[in-house]
């Protein structure tokens, strides 16, 4: 099958990182759920129950989730966040903040009267090693989205290995489905589909271990709030039966366990490699651009799926350049806006688009 769908002829190629670039084959499948009737169905039918269990399993396969991990679907990763704090937190949690995202979790925790300790680095800079910490929960952005800085699989192990009583929460919005966790040492990952998966937005996915589990249920008996309809012995008490606690979007539902199926298909390992590649060729010519160097200079922090540059004044010009190269750049986030460019390297852009954006570069 051609990467790339009827949508897709004739327009830019999208490099936000989000929401991004749609993966080929979401198209067809909308229209496929569309036609089977998935939007008119009940979130307590049999039918609505397959499709349930049919992303449930792709996404393990896909990715090599554990069966001591269960998966939640949710609005999205930013609802996440509140759901992570009011169920799993009594007073303490702390955050490894470097950039926008980690940022607002460690504000969500605040504004949730938690008392939240930030452990911070400048943004494009990672942190140099695990610190064992008094607290309850480990917020960490595994990919910072809004600075193109991605943390070391082994410095995530090592908090957890430095501190076995906190559950550590993982942030995994734009590295998934290229990142390979070892889930072992991770009690929650989450994300959402509108970035690796190359899906319009609106559908979260929480992935958490029987500690969390416990840790709610164990705040639920002692009469602390937890939340209500979206807690997670509610999550729990309608997932072990196919179902969510309300009626969710169940065309993304649906999608998302085709594309996860598409992907493993294609092959974990090739797309892999082809992310792999495509970071590669364009942070070469990124490196040796003079006007247009990586934000992220230690190449131990630098991002394969969300890749920024920094232009800085020349950054309207740039984006306008590329613009009539039909190719479209991400802005800057937050900050950072107006001086940067981000570039998604997810597995719906193609090596070849890639290597579109790379010639264009080296024309300017």
């Amino acid at each position: 099958m051609p990467h790339e769908t009827r949508f897709q002829k004739n327009m830019m190629v999208d490099f936000s990182p989000g929401p991004s670039q749609l993966y080929f084959t979401v198209e067809d499948h909308t229209r496929n759920a569309f036609r089977q009737g998935v939007p008119s169905l009940s979130h307590r039918s049999r039918a609505f129950e397959a499709i349930y269990q049919h992303t449930q399993e792709h996404l393990r396969a896909l990715l090599s989730i554990p069966t001591t991990h269960h998966i939640f679907f949710t609005s999205s990763a930013t609802e996440i966040w509140e759901r992570l704090v009011q169920n799993l937190v009594v007073e303490h949690s702390a955050h490894f903040v470097n950039g926008a995202f980690s940022e607002k979790f460690y504000q969500v925790a605040k504004q949730l009267n938690k008392s939240a300790q930030e452990i911070r680095a400048a943004d494009g800079e990672g942190f140099a090693l695990p610190v064992k910490l008094n607290t309850e929960l480990i917020g960490v952005a595994h990919n910072e989205t809004s600075t193109g800085v991605a943390l070391p699989k082994e410095f995530i192990y090592g908090l957890k290995d430095k501190n076995p009583h906190a559950l550590l929460c993982v942030d995994a919005v734009s590295s998934l489905p290229f990142v390979d966790f070892d889930y072992s040492k991770i009690d929650s990952v989450y994300f959402s589909v509108q970035k690796g998966f190359g899906m319009p937005p609106g559908l979260g996915a929480w992935i958490v271990n029987d500690a969390c589990m416990e840790k709610a249920a164990s705040l639920q008996a002692r009469g602390l709030p937890i939340g209500t309809h979206h807690s997670l012995p509610s999550y729990l008490k309608n997932g072990l039966k196919n179902q969510t606690p309300e009626t969710p979007n169940s065309v993304a539902i649906y999608v998302l366990g085709k594309v996860a199926e598409d992907m493993a298909r294609r092959g974990i390992g090739t797309i892999r490699k082809e992310t792999e590649y495509k970071a590669v060729i364009l942070y070469h010519e990124l490196q040796r651009h003079p006007g247009l160097p990586p934000f992220v200079q230690d190449k131990t922090y630098q991002s394969p799926t969300v890749i920024v540059a920094n232009p800085g004044r020349q950054t309207e010009k740039f984006a306008t350049y590329l613009s009539k190269k039909g190719i479209k750049a991400g802005e800057g986030y937050g900050v950072h806006k107006g001086a940067h460019l981000r570039f998604a390297n997810f597995p719906a852009h193609s090596k070849e688009q890639f290597e579109l954006l790379v010639d264009s570069i080296q024309a300017f």
